[in-house]
């Protein structure tokens, strides 16, 4: 048998086994590629719940369970008056019409203290009691004066007499006259100096009428008020340049202010303004503007005010701090938004607007006046629109990150 013989088959055994080498051929090749499939991650479809593109051109969408978490809270913005005020730092002052620093008119030794800090007293009422030698010799040296003076008195009117019926001469009348006069001019002297050193009108009539000497005298109350300061003890010696008390009526009191340079334009003359103490937090008092000063201090560059303001409770205390807030011209139409609403992006301000579909808008605003945790917003927001009050940093937040992830 030849090669060609025995290479030969026949046909119908050569066809099935081309078949069963095409079918295998086949089935290994879905082997494989099922295979190469099970290798790859399956593409998972985004959540139903989260939009595709969260943060896109300045809008950033979220869910609503997304609005609870962050407690994103809304308010529609109206327009409504809005009244500025300027608050400036002051301080508490006895009024100085009402005030008088008690100082003692004679040299003398401190027998008795008769007030202290914090009494009220009445006009002449006695505050001290002092012992003084120079009293003494003042009410000697009246008592003195007096008596040449009714002598000379006397003589005078002898002479008269005897001049009348011709027993001596005028001349000798002209000398007693004269001696009378000066006599009354001492008397005078000497009455003027013990009220210089305040001696009242009932101790004089007592020393005219009882001719003893007493050199007690009494430091007095010019008028009624109480008592804020006391500088004296019981047995030392004082003289006339001392101060010996302090009287005020505090039945109202001034506040002094200092006012920056800027805000003096708000201030104006007999304005009614209200006064802030630090302690009555949650207290108001109203007062007038009384003085405003004409000049500025150079160094601080402010500028002194003075506000009136009555205290018939005495609650305002001398040297207590205070706010003095004076109010502007009212605007009677603007947008206001919370200070909280109001975010920092790049080198501007920026709000949230609510869109329909839980959509917030990244909106930029220029800013006006601050007042009282709202801020007066002058473009870029319309009246109606509801701004984002509370949560807007998260909103933010959300804007930032889509920014800084990279593009897939």
């Amino acid at each position: 048998m030849t090669n060609s013989g025995r290479a030969c088959l026949p046909q119908h055994r050569r066809g099935g086994v081309l078949c069963r080498l095409v079918g295998s051929c086949l089935l290994l090749a879905a082997l494989l590629t099922a295979g190469a499939g099970c290798d790859r991650d399956p593409v998972a479809p985004p959540p139903p719940d989260k939009p595709a593109d969260r943060a896109a051109n300045g809008v950033v969408h979220l869910t609503e369970a997304e609005v609870v978490r962050a407690g994103i809270e809304v308010v529609t913005v109206k327009k409504e008056p809005f009244t500025l005020h300027r608050e400036f730092p002051a301080t508490i002052h006895a009024n100085e019409n009402e005030l008088a620093e008690v100082t003692t008119l004679i040299r003398g030794r401190v027998v008795e203290v008769l007030v202290d800090v914090g009494k009220d007293v009445k006009k002449g009422e006695r505050l001290a009691l002092l012992d003084s030698a120079d009293l003494g010799m003042a009410e000697g040296l009246y008592l003195k004066t007096a008596a040449r003076q009714h002598e000379a008195q006397l003589a005078y009117e002898r002479a008269a007499n005897l001049h009348e019926h011709r027993a001596i001469s005028l001349a000798e009348l002209q000398r007693r006259e004269a001696e009378m006069k000066t006599a009354q001019a001492d008397a005078r002297e000497a009455l003027h100096r013990l009220k210089l050193l305040g001696v009242p009108d009932q101790e004089i009539q007592r020393l005219e009428r009882d001719r003893t000497i007493r050199s007690d005298v009494a430091i007095r109350a010019p008028f009624a008020g109480r008592v804020i300061l006391r500088n004296i003890t019981r047995g030392e010696v004082v003289e006339t340049s001392r101060h010996c008390f302090t009287i005020a009526d505090l039945s109202d009191v001034w506040v002094v202010a200092s006012v920056p340079e800027k805000d003096v334009r708000f201030i104006h003359p007999n304005e009614t303004v209200h006064v802030v103490v630090a302690a009555y937090p949650h207290g108001l008092f109203s007062g007038r503007m009384t003085y405003i000063s004409d000049v500025l201090d150079q160094a601080t560059r402010t500028m002194r005010i003075r506000v009136t303001v009555p205290n018939p409770e005495r609650v305002l205390k001398p040297e207590m701090f205070a706010m003095v807030r004076v109010d502007a011209s009212p605007q009677p139409d603007v947008l206001a938004v919370p200070l909280a609403a109001v975010q920092q992006e790049g080198g501007g301000k920026v709000l949230f607007v609510r869109q329909p579909g839980q959509r917030f808008e990244l909106r930029r605003v220029r800013l006006g006046e601050e007042q009282d945790g709202k801020v007066i917003v002058l473009e870029g927001l319309r009246d109606g629109e509801d701004v984002v009050v509370k949560g807007a940093f998260a909103i933010k937040s959300e804007l930032d990150i889509h920014k800084i992830e990279p593009t897939q």
